[in-house]
């Protein structure tokens, strides 16, 4: 980052707003008119229109004294596009609206902004709007995605039958294991600046929490295979809530098997080195933005095709309750014990 400081003020709103998106190009032919005018206008030319929000605050969400504003930037667009993969649907669009306070610089703000950016040509998605004002103090991000999907091919989490397969595409438990390393060495900062930060060898666990990725590519081999899921969501709040989520809006039971939960080498060194059992971080971490879902048993054998899903249980009658069964051949209750946004 340049060593210049620009106030915010000295741009105003809208010259800000002109500056932060004088780079953004529109890709999809549903953008009829984007940034710049009262309202965007998008046309989706008879597909259904699937729409998600959220709201990312500093001190809650995120930390900026080990988040790079860039990252933050790429990962408010992710957690979102998320959500609208979670559909099985296509992002098409995004609006972003900031809070800052005046200790952020236009130059800090472009950092984020660069960010936004990259996720959006990785993804193809435009940006077509948003809001920017002052916050008394703390960063605040809301982005909204907006995306397509072809008639009733989206995907809800409450149409589950007995018998399907539950997958999870990716591996967990990195996420929580990059904040509880990042989370460990600001505590070592704070008590003794001096102290070089130790990240050796943990780039793999640090680049899950600070950059995730949402799952386009499972979205397309689902399209190439012709599979639609029964049912489906986004790992944000860890796995072991996802599955209860599907359970209870499907009106069903589950079984899940721990041997199955894919888990990251780095990330189970991490977990050892922390003293932490892998399969607590793989259950109860959240942030994965990983795509836990359920398939009739009959498509078990195209998913075997691709080697980022892994079948890791399987839906049983709503009497049989919930379950996981250890490799020590052990069964307990699965408990909702991942992020909570309002248990601070």
């Amino acid at each position: 980052m340049s060593e210049t400081r620009t106030e915010i003020q000295t741009l105003g709103e809208f010259g800000l707003i002109d500056h932060l998106t004088r780079n953004f190009e529109t890709h999809n032919a549903s953008t009829i008119l984007g940034v710049g005018d009262d309202a965007a206008v998008i046309d989706h030319f008879g597909k259904q229109t699937v729409i998600s929000t959220d709201l990312l605050l500093e001190g809650i969400h995120f930390d900026l004294m080990y988040t790079p504003l860039k990252h933050l930037g790429y990962k408010a667009v992710m957690v979102n596009l998320s959500d609208i993969y979670a559909m099985n649907a296509t992002p098409t669009q995004i609006t972003v609206s900031i809070g800052m306070s005046n200790r952020f610089s236009v130059e800090a703000i472009n950092e984020l902004y660069e960010g936004i950016h990259i996720a959006c040509e990785k993804h193809g998605v435009d940006l077509i709007g948003g809001d920017t004002s002052t916050s008394q103090k703390g960063l605040i991000i809301s982005v909204t995605a907006i995306g397509e999907v072809t008639p009733d091919q989206f995907v809800k989490r409450s149409t589950a039958s007995k018998g399907d397969l539950i997958c999870v595409s990716g591996d967990l438990g990195g996420a929580f294991l990059g904040l509880t390393l990042m989370e460990r060495e600001k505590k070592i900062y704070l008590e003794n600046p001096q102290v070089q930060p130790d990240l050796e060898n943990e780039s793999y666990i640090v680049g899950r929490l600070l950059k995730p990725e949402a799952r386009k590519d499972i979205i397309a081999f689902f399209e190439s295979q012709k599979i639609v899921p029964t049912a489906m969501m986004d790992v944000s709040d860890g796995i072991s809530s996802e599955v209860l989520h599907l359970c209870k809006q499907s009106n069903l039971g589950c079984r899940i098997y721990e041997e199955k939960l894919p888990i990251a080498e780095d990330s189970r060194k991490a977990a050892f080195k922390f003293g932490l059992d892998p399969t607590v971080c793989a259950l109860n971490g959240g942030e994965d933005y990983e795509l836990i879902f359920t398939l009739k048993q009959e498509d078990h054998e195209k998913i075997t095709l691709n080697e980022e899903i892994s079948v890791i249980g399987y839906m049983t009658e709503l009497e049989e309750g919930c379950k996981l069964l250890t490799k020590g051949g052990n069964s307990f209750a699965i408990t909702a014990q991942g992020w909570n946004a309002f248990q601070q």
